[in-house]
Parts: C-alpha cells; sequence; structure tokens
C-alpha cells in the first residue's frame, strides 16, 4: 500500500546525498545518481499508487451502494415506494445475490401490488444453483396476497421440505413462517426439525406459538418442561404466563396452568411444581394455598424459609393478616438461626399492631418488652426497636418516650447505615410531634452519613416536606427540584407530586393561605388526628371554593374517609373531583379510586368498570393504565388476561 512517511524518508534521503555531493561531484554527477536512484524506487512506488487507487475507488463504490440503499430505506418508511423501487433495482440488478436487497426490492413489489413482478423475482432467484429456501415462504406469500391460496401451500410445502433434507433450516424458516403469523407452518417446521436433529430445540419458540393460537394447555407444558430442563428461563416464563392468568381462579388460563402443574407433580414429585404452583397462587391472591405449597416445598427441601419469608412479606404488603400471621408463626417454629427467628418476631409484632385495638396496645407493650429481654437492645435487635417506637409514638402516645429511646439507641455502636435508620426514624416522629427544627438536623445527618445511598435521598425529601410542613415553601421547592432527578423512582415520584401541588397553588394565591391550610391538614393526617384534618380541608372548600387547591383538597378527604371505612363518603369526594376537575392532573387518580371503592368495597362492579373504562380512554399516559385495563378486563368477563 503507498506509504507516505517512505516517500519522505526518500526525499529526505535524497537532500542528504545532493548535500554530501556538493562540491565533490559535478552536476552530471548528481543527475546519473537521480536517474538511478527513480529507475529503482519508481516501480515500487507506482505499484503502492495502483493498489492505494483500486481500494480507494472499491471504499467509494462501497459507500455509494450505502447511502443508495438507505435513501431507498428511507423512501420505503415514508411510503414512497415508487421511489424506493427504482433505487432497489439498481441495487439488486449490481448485486444480484445479496438476499437482503432481493427481499427488499420484493416487499416494495408487494406494497405497489406488482405481484407479477414480485414472483418474477423470486422465480429467478429459485432457478439458482444454491437456493436460499426463504424465497419459497415469500413466494407462497405473494400467492397469498392475490388469494391463491392452493398455490401459496405448495410454495409452503417446497420450503419445509428443504428442512427435511437439512434441519439447519429449521431456525430460520420457522422465524419467517411466524413473521408471516403462518403459525400451522411454523409448528410444522419447528416440530420436524427437532424429530429429525433431537439436539435442535425449539421448545421456546413452539410455547409462545401454542400460546399466539390459544393451545393453552400446549403452551404452559412445553414452558414447564423448559424450566425444568433450564431454570435461568424461570423469570421469563413467568413473566410470560402473567400475560394469561389473572387473579380470578376461575379464569381459564388459571385452570389451565394449575392442572397441568397438578398433573406433572403427580408424574413427577419435583419441588419445581410445588413452587410454580404457589407462584399461580399468589398471583390469584389465595395465599393459604400458596402457603400449603411453601410448606411442603419447606418439608421437602428443609433448608431454606426464604419462600416463606417472601410469602409473609407479600401478604403483609397485601394486608392480608390473618393469614400472614400463620405463615409468620410457621417461621418462628422452624426457623433454625436466631437471627431469622428474630426476624419472625420483628414481622409478628407488626402484624400484631395492625390488628389491634387500644385496649391492646399495652399487651403488645409487654410482648415487645419480653423479646427484648431474650435478644437485648444492641444494634442486633436495632429494626426491632425502631419498630417499637415508632408504636409508642404513632399509636400508643408516648412519643417523648420514643424520642429518649432513640436518641440513645443512635448513640449506640451502630454501623454508618444503622444509623441513619434510627435518625431516619427519629425525624419523623420530631416532625409529628412539630419540632421541626431538630427533625431538621437528625435529617442532615442522614444525609452527610450515607451520601450515596437511598437512604440520603429519603432525608432530603423529608427536608423538603418538613420545610413544607412549616410553611416554607421556596426552600422545600429547592430540595424538590433536586429530588426530580432521584435514582429512586418512588422518590422522584414523590418529590414530582409535593412540587407541582406547591407550584400550582402558590401562582394565583401570593399570600399562600390557602396552601398553608392544607399543609396543616397534611400534617394533622400524618399525626393520625383526621378530624382535624377534615375540618381544615373543609374550610378550604368553603373559603377558597373555585381556587387550583380545591382537587387537592377533595382528594385528600376521599383518601381520609378511605381510612375511616366511610367508603359512600369517600366515593362523594371523588365524584365532586370528577364533576368539577375531569381535566385536571388529578382526574386520573380519582377515577382509579372511585373505581377501586365501586369493586372492592360498595359491591357496584358495573360503575367500577366504568371508572377504568374512563381511564383507558381518557387518560392513556396515567400510572394508572396498566392495573384499570387489567381490573376492566376481569370485570368484563375476559377469559385470558
Amino acid at each position: 500500500m503507498f506509504s507516505v512517511s517512505k516517500t519522505c524518508d526518500f526525499i529526505k534521503k535524497c537532500s542528504i546525498i545532493i548535500f554530501k555531493f556538493e562540491g565533490g561531484f559535478d552536476g552530471h554527477s548528481i543527475i546519473r545518481f537521480f536517474k538511478y536512484e527513480f529507475k529503482m524506487k519508481a516501480n515500487r512506488y507506482l505499484y503502492h499508487m495502483r493498489i492505494f487507487l483500486v481500494l480507494f475507488f472499491i471504499l467509494l463504490g462501497s459507500l455509494s451502494h450505502a447511502q443508495s440503499d438507505l435513501l431507498a430505506k428511507n423512501y420505503f418508511d415514508q411510503g414512497e415506494y415508487q421511489k424506493a423501487m427504482l433505487i432497489y433495482e439498481k441495487l439488486v440488478e449490481k448485486n444480484p445475490n445479496d438476499s437482503r436487497l432481493t427481499l427488499s426490492l420484493l416487499k416494495t413489489y408487494q406494497q405497489l401490488e406488482q405481484f407479477g413482478a414480485a414472483e418474477q423475482l423470486l422465480q429467478q432467484r429459485l432457478k439458482n444453483r444454491s437456493v436460499y429456501p426463504q424465497y419459497y415462504i415469500e413466494l407462497g406469500y405473494n400467492y397469498t396476497l392475490q388469494k391463491k391460496d392452493s398455490l401459496a401451500q405448495i410454495a409452503y410445502e417446497k420450503a419445509i421440505n428443504y428442512v427435511r433434507e437439512k434441519p439447519i433450516y429449521a431456525y430460520s424458516l420457522g422465524q419467517v413462517f411466524s413473521q408471516y403469523s403462518l403459525l400451522d407452518e411454523a409448528v410444522r417446521v419447528y416440530e420436524l426439525g427437532m424429530e429429525l436433529d433431537p439436539k435442535r430445540d425449539f421448545s421456546l419458540q413452539l410455547a409462545r406459538i401454542y400460546g399466539e393460537q390459544g393451545k393453552l394447555e400446549k403452551m404452559f407444558g412445553t414452558y414447564v418442561n423448559l424450566i425444568k430442563i433450564n431454570p435461568t428461563y424461570n423469570g421469563a416464563i413467568k413473566k410470560n404466563f402473567s400475560t394469561y392468568i389473572s387473579e380470578d381462579p376461575n379464569n381459564e388460563a388459571n385452570e389451565l396452568l394449575r392442572k397441568t402443574l397438578l398433573k406433572k407433580l403427580q408424574e413427577d414429585p419435583d419441588v419445581l411444581y410445588n413452587e410454580l404452583l404457589s407462584w399461580l397462587f399468589i398471583q390469584q391472591k389465595d395465599y393459604k394455598k400458596a402457603f400449603i405449597q411453601e410448606k411442603a416445598i419447606f418439608a421437602r427441601r428443609n433448608e431454606s424459609l426464604v419462600g416463606l419469608a417472601d410469602l409473609a412479606q407479600i401478604t403483609i404488603d397485601d394486608k392480608s393478616y390473618a393469614i400472614a400471621e400463620e405463615v409468620v408463626n410457621f417461621i418462628i417454629a422452624n426457623a433454625a438461626s436466631p437471627l431469622t427467628k428474630l426476624e419472625g418476631y420483628q414481622k409478628l409484632m407488626f402484624i400484631k399492631i395492625q390488628l389491634a385495638e387500644s385496649k391492646n396496645y399495652a399487651q403488645i407493650d409487654r410482648e415487645f418488652q419480653e423479646l427484648f429481654k431474650q435478644y437485648g437492645e444492641g444494634r442486633e435487635t436495632y429494626l426491632l426497636q425502631i419498630d417499637y417506637n415508632e408504636f409508642l409514638a404513632n399509636y400508643y402516645d408516648k412519643k417523648e418516650g420514643a424520642i429518649e429511646n432513640l436518641k440513645k439507641l443512635a448513640k449506640q455502636d451502630l454501623n454508618p447505615y444503622q444509623e441513619a435508620r434510627v435518625k431516619l426514624s427519629l425525624g419523623d416522629i420530631l416532625v409529628s410531634s412539630e419540632r421541626f427544627n431538630e427533625a431538621l438536623i437528625y435529617y442532615s445527618q442522614v444525609q452527610s452519613k450515607v451520601k450515596n445511598d437511598v437512604l440520603a435521598q429519603q432525608a432530603r425529601f423529608k427536608v423538603a416536606r418538613t420545610s413544607y410542613f412549616k410553611g416554607d415553601f421556596e426552600w422545600a421547592q429547592t430540595q424538590l427540584d433536586v429530588l426530580k432527578a432521584s435514582a429512586s423512582q418512588l422518590i422522584a415520584n414523590d418529590a414530582m407530586q409535593l412540587s407541582l401541588m406547591i407550584r400550582d397553588n402558590s401562582l394565583e394565591d401570593t399570600t399562600q393561605t390557602a396552601l398553608k391550610t392544607y399543609a396543616r391538614a397534611d400534617l394533622k393526617e400524618l399525626q393520625g388526628k383526621n378530624e382535624e384534618a377534615l375540618s381544615l380541608l373543609e374550610g378550604i372548600l368553603t373559603e377558597h371554593k373555585g381556587e387550583s387547591i380545591e382537587d387537592e383538597a377533595l382528594l385528600k378527604m376521599g383518601g381520609i374517609y378511605e381510612k375511616q371505612k366511610q367508603y359512600e363518603k369517600a366515593a362523594e369526594q371523588y365524584q365532586k373531583l370528577i364533576e368539577f376537575y375531569n381535566d385536571d392532573i388529578l382526574a386520573d387518580d380519582a377515577h382509579y379510586r372511585l373505581g377501586n371503592l365501586y369493586e372492592l368495597f360498595l359491591n357496584e362492579p358495573l360503575k367500577a368498570k366504568q371508572e377504568y373504562e374512563n381511564i383507558l380512554f381518557n387518560f392513556e399516559d396515567s400510572i394508572y393504565f396498566i392495573d384499570a385495563r387489567k381490573r376492566f378486563r376481569m370485570l368484563r368477563g375476559d377469559e385470558i388476561n
């Protein structure tokens, strides 16, 4: 290849020689030297230059080819098929063996309904010595577009025959058949490929197609077999299952999956089938049956309580406290390590608090004390101590005692993360006690203690919220603007909502009177003083009627009434919000909450369906869209979700 550096070296060499000749040789001698040197060198450099020029023009041609291809594709994507066709025809003429270009020209002909030209192109390619079998599928599809189904089927059979000769074609041809929704042919190709070459496994592709064909039993069976062969498929396959099953145990897909797993379990008592049954029952929220499966798994393995611990947390999160208590008691009874038992007791105490009435608080206090006697009050039980002091502050009306306890705990030999957790809890109780400045100090300490942890982001949000409670909306806004880009989506969403609420309700009311009242009501709700919160919100509706904060007040009132289980009153607030603010940012919240009330508490499924449908048609960007669609379909009675 032509070398610039070699040329430069040659020139340099010549210069040195000329310098040496100066005064020692006459002009004729110098000329003779250059004639000799160039005679020897010129041929080599001309050879290099020829290679360079050849490669340059090849590259130039390739660039021109790529530009033409890109231009044709752009025309095709924009629907300018005639222009695309003219370019593709030239490209195919120059590159007849490029299957990608051939297929692009073929699809362009079909868009222009030039089926004859498309067929002629394919027939030319099929006359080649080496045939690309996909062309038979393309030929068949071209016949299908002309409603020549018998000719199409002949072409498809020819493609399938190639798999009989070479099973290696099964994968690519199966993909093409699937692409054209020729599912029966795709199944034949995949099954034939596996039959002729047992080393090939197209179970994943077949399971997906069975689902598209509505052959759910076959689909479930194939997927379950796949998990057994390769457990790494577990997560992805459960995700596929979720497309078909629903919370309704009578849903056809749910029934078929349950029967498939029970049949497998009878034939082969593998714990895998218990795990999948447990997962299915959890999706149906049939936690008792899931508990039975998890106990069977533990009995078989007798080594891990992880599945039971996960079930316990799921039932707690879903507020199914009765079954949660059963699961936790089983964990405590069977735990091999003190730490697992302690974690079980922590969950158990949480459940008891949620189920307790005020008359039970003294007994709960005594049970906590018994646990501290057994496990101590050091760093090992710091989470249990946090729960205990939050119980004292939020339920037992002993805030001062809780504050003192947590201050002592924060001074113990804790690691930075543990200390941050304690101080976050302490700050929350101080906010509830309206000791805002003291709370801000602890939140700031958390931010400096665990700078790169999500706890630091939580602390920053709590600083903003505390400033909001104080009425310092400008500083709160500054903190919230930083948090909008938080790595934690939940914190970012909370920050966005509070930021929008402050900004929207500061524009028309420069004194921020209504916003201060709303923040006060928000604090009262946090303190558990719901009646005082409702009174303040009623005042906003009366004194600031028509102002932008009215929809916020209605939504919060609805939420408080729901907590009090006054579902009719809650529904009334949401209906008012929809009536007067259906174009506002909170309208989808109101529709979704109202739908939940109708579905779960007021026994009006038709009204619930209407509310969910409203979200589907009018609030496509809503965070409730997916769940609303799921609930709407279930109420409509869809068999497959």
